[in-house]
């Protein structure tokens, strides 16, 4: 009998490693799948002008598995001060990307979306930390994403928002909703993470048939674009409004791809030859 009962817990041992082995490997499938997914997501943080306040977001970032940190015109960086509050993560400081242009740093994204606490006068696409977090995860498996923190001061200005797809808000304690920069990036990093990690093998979207336009792209056609409506006489350069910034909104919301882009600039294309046909005089 004894030899039976010590068959029978050595059966069960060896069972419940198996079930361990695998519940690990189970984990490592997922933790891999989300670090492939956050290698997607670009921080941008703009016009930042404490340098602690750079080291502790690429910290924020180190802790959720971010490691794409892009800086917009840094009052001071590389400073040792980014580099002590970074603790352990000097490695994204390192790999750090400084650009002079908002424009430059979100050239490659198809999606870019502005953490801001303030309303606007014209409403843009908005989305709390949670939902943008799986937004962004769902964005980042085909395609390139930044999230955008503005200056510690003024945040981000309204040209910085007619670059981006739609707003972020942190539902914070609305009698003190004061969060400093780094808190910020932390509570949407850990939203980013969590997202990442619920989006398993069997949950993972399938290759998309059209990926959105980047940033570059679009910031091209809206050019082409304003020039249009000015050739036409739509647009008075001199008295604009806030024409151009609708126009943003809606084709931001629409988030076409580079085909229907490509389609868009081509009737600009002929309503410029048009135009300018029409100019020449007959002879």
């Amino acid at each position: 009998m004894s030899g039976c009962a010590d068959a029978n817990r050595a059966c069960i041992l060896a069972g419940a490693e198996r079930k361990t082995t695998r519940t690990f490997a189970a984990q490592r499938g997922r933790q891999n799948l989300a670090l492939e997914i956050l290698s997607n997501i670009r921080i941008v943080l703009i016009h930042t002008t404490h340098p602690g306040n750079i080291g502790a977001a690429a910290r924020a970032m180190k802790t959720m598995g971010l490691a794409q940190l892009r800086l917009v015109t840094p009052k001071y960086f590389p400073h040792a001060e980014a580099t002590a509050r970074a603790a352990g993560a000097a490695n994204v400081l390192d790999n750090a990307q400084v650009y002079t242009t908002f424009a430059q740093a979100v050239a490659d994204c198809s999606l870019v979306l502005g953490v801001s606490a303030r309303s606007r006068t014209i409403a843009w696409p908005q989305w709390d930390a949670r939902a943008a977090g799986r937004h962004s995860v769902n964005a980042a498996q085909h395609a390139q994403v930044a999230l955008v923190f503005g200056s510690e001061r003024v945040g981000l200005s309204n040209d910085d928002i007619d670059r981006c797809h739609g707003l972020v808000q942190i539902p914070a304690n609305p009698e003190y909703a004061s969060l400093n920069l780094a808190a910020a990036v932390q509570v949407l990093a850990y939203e980013l993470r969590m997202a990442a990690l619920e989006m398993t093998d069997v949950e993972k979207a399938a290759e998309p048939e059209s990926i959105p336009a980047n940033a570059q792209d679009l910031e091209r056609f809206y050019e082409h674009l304003r020039q249009t409506l000015v050739y036409v006489g739509f647009l008075d350069p001199e008295n604009p409004r806030q024409l151009m910034r609708r126009v943003r909104r809606l084709f931001n919301r629409a988030l076409p791809d580079t085909m229907e882009l490509n389609i868009l600039r081509g009737i600009l294309a002929a309503v410029d030859a048009k135009n300018v046909k029409s100019r020449i005089p007959h002879t």
